[in-house]
């Protein structure tokens, strides 16, 4: 248990109904009891576990709030210390006055993150779990909400346990063998070693796999809208943000520079880009512009390909259909309100993904939705399956898989199982740092630094 007594403001930094001030550590109740006065006069070191008293918190002999104080005893609180959480009125002045008031008493600033390292480094999570916390608090869609719940339920942290202990117990029978080659270990027979390294590389695969069909829903793809002038570029930005963030006009080059959002498509989460349109003969200024598409159109994950159903193909489309070919890409027929009459199959012969639909009245708006899913990779993903969060998970489980297949190709080659086991035992080290259990102390500082101050 850690000697600092942390507090914190726990609630957004904004006006709201209500604010939390939350204090952990060994002196958490001495704090929290300098400052608050139930109504009953009762102090909160007084109070029973899991209970909430009435009262007011003052500083000195001026009262600042009106306030309930909550008792979470260790180790059964959030982070395994006793917690105090002091909600008052959601003010953003009130809130700073409270936390004030707590820190004068003997706490200190806690970091980011810090209640949920506490809670970590007592036992009370793993890291694993500590990275579903940071994703339900980010999360902007259903699907990676589900996500994130399930493995805060510990559902890849089990995985990954049954993965190691498999591992850990071929390890341990190689080592059994090695020191007696006469015994016979029927752990240690080259069939049982191949079957139980076959299993550990189908389950981390299909960890990564679901990960890599998931980071459309949890992270969010970089998108450009490019096209050339006057197909609806702007209005379908309009269109997927759900209000008006691009200028709309008849005219051609309205847009000359990138208009950026984040929208939810479906359940897919994309980094928009409204780009300048393509053709060549921009004026000067327009043609910064362009350039600057074709940029953006450089670096981008995926492409959504903008052209006008009402008028035949250009030359200018085709070459945008050539750098779509081979890309993750959809292609957009707009304007069906107005008839098609473009190429449709010369379309879908450079980018097979392609929606007819029309930006302007909203129409195919669901089959573009579905597009994305299926070319993003979301569409595969289920959010209640077994889900990694963040990249430095999937790095501990891509090498570990690499030392698993190296296990198996030197079993496979006759070399020694001394041999064999360096690989297990490199497999094992990294799913082990996945969940904690053995990690460097610069791992879990880089996990937490990614929290918000408060959590």
């Amino acid at each position: 248990m850690s000697e600092k007594t942390i507090a914190a403001i726990s609630t957004p930094p904004a006006a709201g109904g209500i604010g939390i001030i939350r204090i952990s550590g060994g002196d958490a109740v001495r704090v929290a009891d300098a400052v608050f006065r139930s109504v009953s006069g009762r102090k909160i070191d007084e109070m029973r576990p899991w209970t909430c008293a009435l009262g007011h918190i003052a500083d000195g002999d001026e009262t600042i709030d009106e306030c309930i104080a909550t008792l979470f005893r260790a180790p059964h609180s959030y982070t395994g210390e006793d917690v105090v959480e002091l909600s008052c009125h959601g003010g953003t002045y009130v809130t700073r006055r409270v936390l004030r008031a707590v820190l004068a008493n003997g706490a200190e600033p806690a970091g980011p993150g810090e209640f949920t390292k506490r809670a970590y480094l007592n036992g009370r999570i793993d890291l694993s779990k500590a990275e579903a916390v940071m994703n339900i608090i980010s999360a902007r869609g259903e699907a990676a909400l589900r996500g994130a719940v399930s493995a805060l339920g510990g559902a890849v942290g089990r995985k990954i346990d049954e993965i190691t202990a498999s591992l850990v117990n071929a390890s341990a029978a190689i080592a059994v063998w090695t020191d007696d080659p006469d015994e016979d270990v029927p752990a240690a027979h080259e069939d049982n070693l191949e079957r139980v390294l076959r299993i550990a590389a189908d389950g981390l695969a299909v960890l990564i796999r679901d990960y890599d069909n998931g980071r459309a829903v949890n992270e969010g793809v970089d998108t450009v809208i490019c096209g050339s002038p006057n197909v609806g570029k702007s209005t379908l930005m309009n269109l997927l943000s759900g209000y008006d963030r691009s200028i709309v006009a008849d005219m051609p080059g309205t847009t000359r520079d990138v208009v950026e959002d984040t929208v939810l498509v479906g359940d897919v989460l994309l980094r928009l880009a409204d780009t300048a349109g393509i053709r060549e003969d921009a004026g000067e200024i327009e043609a910064l512009g362009v350039s600057r598409t074709v940029q953006r159109m450089d670096g981008a994950s995926l492409l959504i390909a903008v052209f006008d159903g009402s008028q035949p193909l250009t030359g200018e489309d085709v070459e945008l259909l050539k750098k779509c070919e081979g890309r993750r890409a959809i292609a957009v027929i707009n304007k069906s309100d107005r008839g098609t009459v473009i190429d449709t199959g010369r379309i879908r012969h450079y980018v097979p993904e392609t929606v007819v639909m029309s930006a302007a009245n909203g129409e195919g708006g669901r089959e573009l939705a579905d597009a994305v899913a299926r070319v993003t990779g979301a569409a595969d993903f289920a959010p209640d399956a077994l889900a990694l969060c963040s990249e430095r998970q999937r790095g501990c489980c891509t090498d570990a898989l690499d030392s698993v297949n190296e296990a198996l190709s030197a079993l496979a080659s006759g070399v020694t199982l001394d041999a064999v086991n360096i690989c297990i035992d490199s497999a094992t080290d990294r799913l082990l740092e996945l969940t904690g259990k053995r990690t460097r102390d610069a791992v879990a500082d880089e996990v937490f630094a990614r929290f918000c101050v408060g959590k």
